[in-house]
């Protein structure tokens, strides 16, 4: 059957989202680095949050020690033993949850998404602090709803701006202010007194609040990560999203949770959740083994990379005309060069240097902002090498930067 028509004659066409949805700056390089590593280059990766240290090995017992005869599907809002398990965990961080705050989702991203399209009508807005989670510029191309950037700066640790700042970007379409803290890609911490500001809005406004809480643990120097779970008076306009990605080492294992205390949100999730039928149940297995183990693991990791960050920081001070803030949390840090456009270096880093056969793979940091012709000389660095990896990676970099210029 012949197709008639305009259309026809024209061919199909993908949709608006399609077109819309950009690449990850995190990976966008890959193929770059694919053929320095065929050239025998040997590339230090930077540019993406993938940690080295080793998985809790009680989540590969747990999931080898699983003896159904049948894979089968599992609860659409996840495993109760799972569910339980990070009931425990809230309550040992002295949050008042129960077993129907909490839904495991495939990932923090499904979360992040389960959240947006909770609260939100397309064509709504979410006001987001930049820069971001660059996946956030996807999941809401994919919810259909327009994110609010409002633009933080590395002169001031990409700390938030006043509430006046942020009161004007408020319109009768905002639905949700959307905060992520400790913060990827800045490795900001928010205050207290900014957690006030952001509390004080959401009250006045009648906003929900979405807070991506992955890097919880992942907090420096002795401060402290505030939860908006603490948060008084709102506490049904509250959505946490979490994994456990970063927590343990296990980016592979896609299992994530999305924490509310609002009854009909959490209803709204499960019938997203019954829509794709089940999280990952071997994962889930795994997950409910590393929360039982989580004392034992934490403490190490988090001062692990607070070394890495401060010799990080002690190499950096060398190179000139880098400049950045040392991150309070997470594990990562956004940097301005002494370049005029970084995608432009990131990619000749690739294709033309080698220093010693080494060279480095950085993130450019324009695409974790919303804001045309923002963070075109930055890069996100993910600290998520050893020591004796970083340094190499680092005197690479400062060779780099010397020859560009020159």
């Amino acid at each position: 059957m012949k197709a008639s028509g305009k259309r026809g004659q024209k061919g199909v066409q993908l949709s608006r989202r399609a077109d819309d949805m950009p690449y990850s700056p995190i990976r966008k390089l890959a193929s770059f680095a694919d053929e320095a590593k065929k050239r025998g280059v040997e590339v230090l990766h930077l540019n993406i949050g993938q940690p080295d240290i080793e998985t809790p090995v009680e989540i590969f017992e747990a999931i080898v020690h699983y003896r159904e005869k049948v894979l089968r599907y599992g609860p659409s809002g996840g495993l109760l033993d799972l569910r339980l398990a990070v009931v425990k965990y809230h309550r040992n961080l002295g949050f008042n949850i129960d077993l129907d705050n909490v839904w495991i989702t495939t990932g923090g991203s499904e979360a992040i998404i389960f959240a947006m399209m909770s609260v939100s009508d397309p064509g709504d807005e979410i006001i987001v602090f930049e820069p971001f989670y660059t996946n956030y510029n996807g999941f809401a191309i994919m919810s259909q709803v327009k994110l609010v950037p409002i633009t933080t700066k590395v002169e001031d640790g990409f700390h938030l701006p006043s509430i006046n700042a942020i009161e004007k970007k408020i319109t009768s379409h905002t639905k949700a202010i959307l905060i992520n803290t400790p913060n990827n890609p800045t490795g900001t911490v928010l205050t207290e007194e900014e957690m006030f500001i952001i509390h004080k809005l959401c009250k006045k406004y009648n906003l929900f609040l979405l807070s991506d809480e992955v890097y919880r643990e992942f907090v420096y120097d002795g401060k402290r990560q505030i939860s908006a779970l603490s948060l008084p008076d709102i506490e049904d306009r509250i959505i946490v999203m979490d994994s456990i990605s970063k927590r343990f080492s296990a980016c592979g294992a896609r299992v994530g949770s999305i924490i509310s205390r609002n009854k009909k949100i959490m209803e709204t999730v499960l019938k997203f959740g019954q829509a794709r039928l089940c999280p990952p149940t071997l994962e889930q297995v795994g997950a409910v083994a590393a929360y039982t183990n989580i004392d034992k693991y934490i403490k190490p990791m988090i001062d692990e990379y607070q070394h890495r960050r401060n010799v990080l920081f002690e190499l950096l001070a060398g190179i000139s005309g880098v400049y950045g803030h040392k991150p309070e949390g997470a594990f990562y840090t956004v940097l301005r060069l002494p370049v005029a456009n970084a995608d432009t270096f990131c990619q000749w880093l690739l294709t033309d240097f080698n220093h010693n056969n080494k060279t480095v793979m950085l993130a450019p940091a324009n695409g974790f902002y919303s804001s045309v012709k923002k963070g075109v000389d930055e890069i996100r660095i993910a600290y998520v090498l050893q020591e004796k990896d970083l340094r190499k990676a680092v005197e690479v970099l400062r060779v780099a930067l010397e020859r560009y210029k020159g």
